[in-house]
């Protein structure tokens, strides 16, 4: 069975589904089976297309997104994904709030319901940054592309 994968930010129009479009494509590549969705916290752009700033920027690098529509993340995520992966603190502080069971809802432990919490710079120790900024802001949205490229290689390298 696919591993299941859900990756977490803000919004769900940057950095979520940049990991999940890029992640996807190096999964494929590497013949790697993983079921991979994208979701924010805040639901300010449920329904929406990813921002189209980020999205020049992935198709720049080979990655298309166009299709992906933003959700937001509900407590049926804890159960039906495997990893659930946060961009940065806030974020991860977010899920482990929604988590059904809050005991042992850390980086890396389960959560009660089947899905362990993870921040994705965790899978770069040699990443310069201990999160993904959010290009929505920073407007280094090549930046943050290349930093979710080698998060998502340290991610394939430990399934």
């Amino acid at each position: 069975m696919a591993q299941r994968i859900l990756f977490v930010c803000l919004g769900n129009i940057c950095r979520s589904p940049t990991a999940e479009a890029v992640t996807r494509a190096k999964a494929a590549a590497r013949g790697v089976a993983l079921e991979i969705d994208s979701a924010g916290t805040g639901a300010w752009h449920v329904g929406k297309p990813p921002y189209g700033s980020m999205q020049q920027a992935a198709r720049a690098y080979g990655y298309e997104m166009a299709e992906l529509r933003a959700r937001q993340v509900t407590a049926r995520d804890f159960a039906r994904f495997d990893k659930i992966i946060a961009m940065d603190a806030q974020n991860h502080a977010d899920l482990v709030a929604l988590a059904p069971a809050r005991n042992g809802a850390r980086a890396g432990t389960s959560t009660g319901e089947g899905a362990t919490l993870h921040l994705f710079t965790d899978f770069a120790p040699g990443a310069a940054m201990d999160h993904v900024p959010d290009p929505y802001y920073t407007r280094d949205f090549e930046g943050a592309l290349r930093l979710i490229e080698a998060c998502a290689e340290g991610l394939l390298a430990t399934l």
